[in-house]
């Protein structure tokens, strides 16, 4: 963390512009693999954003991965030790996500992966429907299709991979709090795959629709 985290902070003495955080290894399985008792924690820039319906060229990645997500939009800052109530008070809104990945390094070496920032690559994020603020997900459901409409996820069980929303949330803001670092209004958490990762090749498309909010797609170039 400390030599992720100095990444960034060399990116945004750069004039790079912050976007937020983003989890991953939250399921069960994952962190038992990985002897591990909480999600791994990463970082956004702002110019990993691509806008919905972007190419991605995929040339030269060693393994690219799509990962539909949950969005936080965080309304007010966050510190660390925050109760559950104050940390639901501080989610404004949530939304759709796909992080683009590239699966570079063994995900076992946990320092190693860290150090990498966990594959980031890219993110296409949907609006904020802030009538789902404090991290509510009743109504929400799941739906992503690949290429033609072949559909490969259809599910309301957000957590299962990821660990509960709001444990997670103060998760990244205690772990930031250790490092000198706050959760902010303004930024985004993405808060890990809701299915396992989606390998994905040049000339295919992956669309996610977190129902009933508008869908969001990326497409892959060589």
């Amino acid at each position: 963390m400390k030599q992720q985290l100095g990444w960034r902070r060399e990116l945004l003495e750069a004039g790079k512009k912050p976007l937020g955080w983003k989890l991953a290894f939250g399921g069960p399985a994952a962190m038992e693999r990985l002897r591990i008792d909480a999600p791994l924690v990463g970082f956004l820039m702002a110019d990993a954003l691509v806008e919905s319906g972007s190419a991605i060229s995929v040339a030269g990645w060693k393994k690219p991965a799509a990962e539909p997500e949950l969005t936080v939009y965080l309304g007010k800052d966050l510190g660390p030790g925050a109760d559950r109530q104050t940390t639901m008070a501080a989610i404004a809104g949530l939304g759709a996500a796909i992080e683009v990945a590239d699966v570079d390094h063994p995900s076992e070496d946990v320092e190693g992966t860290l150090a990498r920032n966990i594959y980031q690559r890219h993110v296409t994020l949907g609006k904020c429907d802030t009538t789902h603020s404090g991290g509510v997900l009743a109504g929400l459901r799941v739906v992503v299709e690949r290429n033609n409409g072949d559909v490969i996820a259809d599910t309301s069980d957000f957590e299962a991979l990821t660990g509960e929303l709001i444990t997670i949330v103060g998760h990244v803001t205690n772990l930031l709090a250790f490092f000198g670092d706050t959760l902010r209004a303004g930024q985004i958490i993405i808060a890990g795959s809701i299915t396992p990762p989606i390998w994905v090749h040049a000339g295919e498309t992956l669309r996610f629709h977190l129902v009933p909010l508008d869908p969001i797609s990326v497409r892959f170039a060589g």
